[in-house]
């Protein structure tokens, strides 16, 4: 007779966790059609934003191959470039509040991940959602002038466009069939939209469209003068200002005192170096020119300007034609202290050493006694308070 082992018992059952409870949406316009048309025009403001922001770097920190290659004409071209940016970075937020508002509801899809390609779709989306939010939101903060963060703004805002360039990129790529399907106004084949959303989605479109154009009418003023009596929202006014011209870098921010022309010296160093007092260099041949101070932050004014060529008082130091120059600023901190433009600016006649604005000696703010005004330039490189010039 075999003898039967003991049963073991049973090990207890764990229990079962239940699905968490999702919310519900009730609203019809959280769907691929609502996703799509948004999402062009999104796709559209970014693409601007990235052309525009890359013009705009590339402007204020030319590699040393291309420095000599950058254009001083048209002269009012960076004030478009750069008021596109700002604007359509600005346009951008409320399109992105939108986009997000139709997709929202597939974060609390249950399971969450479903595939490794579904999982590698939502962290390319997680990277397009945050690279997006960190864009627009610096750059906003940036037209204020406000950093409440420990890194440079310039290289990180910069290499961050990159980012999210190829974010989209990889988003279009992996939509591309659902976006092709819902791009045009009728979408055969397509059950989940009842044509009664029809009016509820042109209702919504209308409202983004609103939004958008609200928030650029009240701030595009600040470059497209024409709209300044709408500048509601903008940081700066283009007539709020010392001498009718708006100034980011007063003189006591960067360290300037006021100055008297017995102290002050133009110093011209090259094959023949010299020195000039204010009144030696008003002496010489004054030119008069109207050009715009276009700032990075996106505002915009054309005033008057008298001064020296810069390209007379490089040849009085016995510079080549195709030299480039340095030139340095009074100011004790910032960087922009020291600036270089390359010859294509230098020898352009439009570019002037600055005396006088709309026709008055320069104030303290605006660069007394002598400051840099050149074509097609960022206004951080409209160096102010300048003491010295170096050909190179």
């Amino acid at each position: 007779m075999k003898l039967r082992p003991p049963r073991l018992p049973r090990p207890p059952r764990l229990p079962r966790i239940p699905a968490p409870v999702l919310p519900s949406f009730s609203g019809r316009l959280h769907d691929a059609r609502t996703a799509t048309s948004i999402g062009r025009w999104l796709g559209g403001a970014i693409a601007l934003c990235f052309v525009t922001g890359v013009i705009s770097h590339y402007l204020q920190h030319p590699p040393d191959w291309l420095a000599d290659e950058l254009p001083s004409r048209p002269s009012w071209g960076y004030r478009v470039t750069q008021g596109l940016h700002v604007a359509s970075g600005i346009g951008a937020i409320p399109l992105l509040f939108a986009k997000l508002w139709t997709v929202y509801p597939r974060l609390f899809v249950w399971p969450p991940l479903r595939s490794v390609r579904h999982a590698l779709e939502r962290l390319s989306v997680a990277v397009l959602v945050a690279a997006a939010v960190f864009e627009l939101f610096t750059g906003l903060l940036n037209t204020v002038q406000w950093y409440p963060w420990p890194f440079s703004f310039v290289p990180v805002h910069f290499a961050v466009g990159w980012l999210l360039l190829g974010a989209v990129v990889l988003h279009v790529a992996v939509k591309y069939p659902e976006i092709r399907e819902h791009w045009g106004r009728r979408s055969p084949g397509t059950l989940e939209l009842p044509a009664v959303d029809g009016p509820d989605r042109r209702s919504l479109l209308t409202g983004v469209v609103a939004a958008v154009g609200a928030v650029t009418l009240t701030t595009a003023g600040q470059s497209l003068t024409p709209l300044k009596r709408f500048d509601l929202l903008a940081p700066r006014h283009p007539d709020h200002g010392p001498q009718g011209l708006p100034v980011n870098r007063t003189a006591a921010a960067a360290g300037v005192s006021r100055l008297s022309a017995r102290d002050w010296r133009l110093t011209v160093l090259g094959r023949n170096s010299y020195e000039l007092t204010l009144d030696e260099l008003g002496a010489l041949p004054q030119y008069t020119v109207t050009l715009p101070i276009a700032c990075v932050e996106g505002w915009s004014k054309s005033a008057k300007w008298t001064g020296v060529r810069v390209r007379d008082l490089l040849e009085r130091a016995g510079a080549r034609p195709d030299a480039a120059v340095r030139v340095v600023s009074l100011e004790r901190r910032g960087a922009y202290r020291v600036m270089e433009m390359g010859s294509g600016y230098a020898r352009d006649p439009l570019t002037l050493l600055a005396l006088c604005l709309n026709g008055r000696q320069l104030s303290p703010d605006h660069g007394y006694p002598a400051r840099i005004i050149a074509p097609n330039r960022p206004g951080v490189l409209q160096t102010k308070w300048v003491a010295r010039m170096e050909v190179i």
